[in-house]
């Protein structure tokens, strides 16, 4: 049996310890080792991704449609259909979930920087292979679209502040499903659930290591937002810790 699948079993059935100290300094430990290479990395990726995107926007549909389309009027919540709001977040649910094995590829580097082993430009695309690109693209995808159809519903009824805490919610509990897949090598559905186990025997500890992750990555805003790039990936050093810390890595072969 998979050596991953054997400890989180162990975890349904008997719940484990985690210190916050412990757990807070490994990630900052790890995040000195990737903060300035995973900036540059978003920094590049986000400059690519706007030239690549805005491109195929003005040939689209032409630059003074775009520009009039994209209007901060425009995409103003209140000023947006309920068609309109359904595809855009549609759209940017199929974006994110097409993204999630680069996004990915950041445990990897927080992996490299926790064993002091090199990481390479290859490495941003490791993720992107077979069979880890189907599983983190339709976990992603599936997870997305529970989180979006919830929203919906309770927006329908007008409990949006309701479904707004239910979206957090699905996003706390399942944080860990994308590491459970690329360091344990489980399947789409043993992921999820295996995140929401973890994550639900110790929601006060983690809840509070994911919202200093949070207010740790935004500091960046205040050194004119570039500073931004270089301190979210905290965000990912923490989650790289409390998967770490909780479940331990198993690394398969092929990703070493």
């Amino acid at each position: 049996m998979n050596k991953t699948l054997q400890r989180l079993q162990e975890i349904e059935k008997n719940g484990y310890q985690i210190d916050f100290g412990n757990i807070f300094n490994n990630a900052f430990e790890n995040y000195k080792k990737i903060a300035f290479y995973a900036g540059l990395v978003l920094i590049i990726f986000i400059i690519l991704f706007i030239v690549l995107v805005t491109g195929i926007l003005i040939t689209s549909v032409g630059a003074e449609t775009l520009t009039g389309e994209l209007s901060p009027e425009k995409l103003k919540l209140e000023n947006l259909s309920d068609s309109k709001f359904l595809i855009i977040s549609i759209i940017s649910i199929i974006t994110s979930s097409l993204l999630s094995p680069f996004q990915a590829s950041f445990f990897k580097m927080a992996l490299c920087g926790d064993r002091d082993e090199a990481f390479h430009v290859s490495d941003l695309f490791t993720y992107y292979k077979l069979p880890y690109a189907s599983k983190i693209i339709i976990s992603t995808l599936l997870i997305s679209l529970i989180s979006l159809a919830q929203a919906v519903l309770f927006t329908f009824i007008h409990f949006e502040f309701l479904g707004t805490v239910i979206s957090y919610l699905i996003s706390f509990i399942t944080i860990l499903t994308v590491p459970l897949i690329i360091f344990g090598d489980l399947n789409i559905s043993d992921a999820i659930k295996y995140s929401i186990v973890v994550v639900s025997k110790q929601p006060v500890v983690i809840l509070g290591l994911v919202v200093v992750s949070v207010i740790g990555g935004l500091v960046g805003i205040m050194g004119c937002c570039i500073g931004l790039f270089f301190t979210i990936p905290f965000v990912f050093s923490t989650n790289y810790a409390i998967y770490s810390g909780i479940v331990g890595i198993d690394v398969p072969e092929d990703i070493q």
